[in-house]
């Protein structure tokens, strides 16, 4: 089974930091920055600051894990992190220069109900969770804090 880790990274300003995806003949979406899980990596967490560090040459604090889906073939892991720095610029990940892979932006989105209803969070279960844990303040971190 694949394994893949993503990240609600949490800024100081309480937004947080999603990847627009524009492919041709698909109407643009958002997902939350992370990948797959390499047998090189020590652990989930260290799979997920590797690929924090590819696709956006940040660092992040993990806070705690927010949910995981599973289908017959992949497992994924989402968790929420603080996150300081960050460099689009500085990407280093494959994906980026790959042929066919539309484009990646990196926007930072206000982590609130209105934020997240301005935008195609995918997967869906994911956005949904995100909206429950915000209504219920239960989200597990305040960057200002």
């Amino acid at each position: 089974m694949n394994e893949r880790v993503r990240a609600v990274l949490v800024t100081a300003d309480d937004t947080m930091l999603v990847i627009r995806r524009t492919r041709p003949g698909i109407p643009e979406y958002w997902v939350l920055p992370g990948g797959g899980v390499e047998p090189s990596d020590a652990s989930q967490e260290a799979a997920l600051h590797r690929e924090i560090h590819e696709e956006i040459a940040g660092k992040a604090d993990i806070v705690r894990l927010l949910h995981t889906t599973e289908s017959d073939d992949e497992r994924q892991l989402f968790y929420v992190a603080r996150i300081a720095t960050w460099s689009f610029e500085d990407r280093t990940g494959p994906e980026f220069s790959a042929e066919g892979r539309g484009e990646y932006a990196l926007e930072e989105v206000p982590l609130t109900l209105e934020g997240l209803d301005g935008i195609d969070l995918k997967p869906e279960e994911v956005a949904h969770v995100l909206r429950g844990a915000i209504s219920a303040g239960s989200l597990g971190v305040k960057a200002s804090l």
